[in-house]
């Protein structure tokens, strides 16, 4: 087994460029670099940079309005 060139472990995907940085992500963060990435990445969400955009439409009807009896 000293001489076994099959006990290197081949990662399953290719490192992807972590979004922050764009250094390559590792396995314990992924898929950002480091830990402090991820926390930027958490940050953002947090305090509302990243939004998803609702469109308003003018036929907005609760369930609970209804008149049924």
């Amino acid at each position: 087994m000293a001489g076994d060139d099959k006990s290197t472990v081949t990662p399953l995907r290719k490192t992807q460029p972590c979004p922050e940085c764009g250094r390559p992500s590792t396995r314990d963060s992924y898929p950002f670099c480091s830990e402090r990435c991820r926390n930027v990445d958490l940050n953002r969400w947090l305090s509302g940079t990243y939004a998803i955009p609702v469109t308003e439409t003018g036929d907005n009807q609760d369930s609970d309005d209804d008149d049924r009896g």
